[in-house]
Parts: C-alpha cells; structure tokens; sequence
C-alpha cells in the first residue's frame, strides 16, 4: 500500500510541476526578451553616429618594441651545402 501511495504522489507532484512548467515558462521567456530588445533598442537611439559609416578610427595603438642592435644578436656564420 505504501508502494501505490508513494507512486501517486510522486505522478501527482511531477504532473504538477510540468503544468506550472507549460503555464510559467514562456511568459519567463517572454520577459526575459522583451527586456532584452528594450535594452538593445535603447542602445541603438542612444548613440547617434557622428561618422560616416565605413570610417575606422583607432583608439588604443600598443607600443612597439625595440629591437636590438646586430651586433648583439650574436655572429653569423656562413655555410655551405655538401652533397
């Protein structure tokens, strides 16, 4: 008896829970990403583009390094191929 009631109640409470799955989910979704297209329309009237479209600006050029002198690379030694 104790098997058939444990079955019921766990076949009770799953069916429960995919009900409130169908009824809660998409209205989740729903908001979820009217937020987001709010948030990404507000983006777009928020930046008026004061270039053209197509121009490239650099903001960040990142320092080169030096690179050393010859004569401290070591010596180069010429070669030739035996065959």
């Amino acid at each position: 008896m104790g098997l058939i009631k444990f079955l019921f109640i766990t076949v009770l409470i799953l069916w429960v829970i995919r009900l409130l799955l169908r009824l809660v989910f998409p209205m989740v979704l729903k908001s979820v990403f009217g937020k987001m297209q709010d948030q990404a329309a507000a983006q777009n009237t928020q930046k008026p583009s004061s270039k053209p479209e197509g121009s490239i600006s650099i903001d960040y050029v990142p320092p080169q390094q030096k690179h050393g002198n010859s004569d401290k690379l070591g010596d180069f030694v010429e070669y030739e191929e035996v065959k």
